[in-house]
């Protein structure tokens, strides 16, 4: 290419962007939203601002229990007297006649429980002995003993359970609700991700709070629970909060300069952040201030027990969150994959989360706030009826593999009729063979709590429009108060 034909060019396009007030940059810009390339432009206060939902809400806001790694439905909320009488035999063939599952191999054997489970509250609900203080809720509660999933494998069942699909870039339903309704809160995010234990979300990570092709103003923020509450957000040693606004300012300035140039939303949505990183800066130190928290509300999440600090904290912190205007916060908690001394290991995780889950129920209900929160329990799948083969049949130290056939949630609050069961398994636990509640059908259920229609809440990238629940899910109107 010739020095003329290059300067033929930039002139092509200086009188594209410039000479005709940028029509053409307008004209792309508006071809690129078409296919989800840029979200069209917004300004700064349209991003966070609280935005009408659908229809009249029961729910203001979400704090969703992820127990990532799949929790044991057997062991903890569905007791089935028939593995009892099964125990340690194999398989009954009839029951394996035309079954097409990996998971079962020849030789595979009938595990039941050793747990103990017990009803609680005026409905009778049942749970084991490992969830003792959860299951002083029971009439609060809503359990969904029907649930199933698409797949077996973390991070698919992951990704399906946050994002709605099992692939990656997908907005995750944090996302999809700041998407939505927007923010109720100028200081803190809309959406805010706490998670404890050794494998955060089972290494999936980010991906199950990531905005995907949405404004990256909707991403989950993750928030830790000890020393500085988000990375970098203090200011350098030095650097006044006077400097601090004059750089956010230009800044700003600079930024606005370019996104009059290009059409670019996500310019827009960094001027948002910029703004509410500075904001935060206030906020956040103060949302980690404990002291104006009670002795006694210290001691219910357990913050005094070294066991349970780390999930207590957690907890405590989501409720501190709501009252400051988080939409949607989420606990992420792993590691339930209990392949392998199921017995041994569910004991530690629910010593971890029992007693702050149910803490935070309490205090949510004493300061009259689970009337407007919806709080969800619940990991990607189950686990087995029978003993996982690979590892192994010495008594004491069976697992169970990841089962997506049949499985256990608990709802409460936010519009959720609590003291029921929804839904059921066989009697090996195997298949949910009443009210059958699917990833999607609780997907639409948080969606209408939070009064948003799941099929109207879409986005439309690359040439059509997506949503949370895909092309399925329906509202469990069971669930409802």
């Amino acid at each position: 290419m010739t020095a003329e034909e290059l300067l033929a060019i930039q002139g092509r396009r200086r009188f594209l962007r410039d000479g005709t007030c940028g029509i053409g940059t307008v004209a792309l810009s508006g071809l690129l939203a078409e296919d989800g390339l840029v979200a069209g432009v917004t300004g700064e206060s349209d991003t966070f601002l609280p935005r009408e939902p659908h229809h009249a809400a029961t729910a203001r806001n979400v704090i969703f229990l992820n127990m990532s790694g799949g929790p044991s439905q057997l062991d903890l909320f569905d007791p089935k007297p028939r593995l009892q009488q099964l125990h340690r035999k194999p398989v009954p063939a009839s029951f394996l006649a035309g079954l097409n599952d990996p998971v079962i191999k020849a030789g595979a054997t009938v595990m039941a429980t050793p747990r103990t489970f017990s009803r609680y509250g005026e409905c009778g609900m049942e749970f084991s002995d490992r969830l003792p203080h959860l299951a002083g809720h029971a009439d609060d509660l809503c359990m969904l003993r029907g649930m199933v999933t698409d797949t077996a494998n973390h991070h698919p069942g992951q990704l399906l359970l946050n994002c709605g699909t099992p692939m990656f870039g997908h907005p995750s339903m944090g996302a999809w609700v700041s998407y939505g309704l927007g923010s109720e809160s100028r200081n803190m995010p809309a959406f805010v991700v706490l998670t404890s234990y050794s494998k955060p979300a089972s290494l999936v990570g980010p991906s199950l709070w990531t905005n995907g092709f949405l404004s990256s103003s909707y991403r989950g923020v993750a928030f830790r629970s000890k020393g500085e509450p988000i990375l970098h957000l203090e200011n350098p040693a030095g650097v006044s909060e006077m400097f601090q606004r004059v750089r956010v300012d230009t800044v700003r300035r600079l930024n606005a300069l370019r996104l009059k140039q290009t059409r670019d939303h996500e310019i827009s949505s960094r001027i948002a952040s910029y703004e509410l990183a500075y904001r935060m800066q206030a906020e956040a130190p103060d949302l980690l201030d404990f002291s104006d928290e009670s002795a006694a509300t210290l001691e219910m999440y357990g913050l005094n027990d070294e066991t349970t600090r780390w999930y207590g904290t957690n907890c405590l912190l989501a409720r501190r969150m709501i009252e400051r205007g988080v939409r949607f916060v989420q606990l992420f908690h792993s590691d339930w994959d209990h392949h392998l001394d199921l017995d041994k290991l569910l004991k530690v995780d629910c010593r971890m989360t029992d007693r702050p889950a149910a803490a935070l129920l309490t205090d949510l209900k004493q300061r009259g706030l689970l009337d407007d929160t919806l709080v969800v329990w619940g990991g990607e799948f189950g686990r087995t009826p029978m003993n996982e083969v690979r590892r192994g049949n010495s008594p004491g130290h069976q697992g169970r593999d990841h089962h997506p056939f049949g499985f256990t949630m608990l709802m409460a609050g936010g519009g959720v009729r609590g003291g029921q069961v929804v839904g059921g398994t066989d009697e090996l636990g195997y298949h949910a063979v009443e009210d059958r509640v699917h990833i999607h059908d609780l997907q639409a259920t948080i969606l209408h709590c939070l009064g948003l229609d799941h099929t109207r809440l879409t986005y439309r990238h690359q040439g059509r429009d997506f949503r949370l629940t895909d092309v399925g899910g329906n509202v469990v109107e069971k669930v409802l108060a």
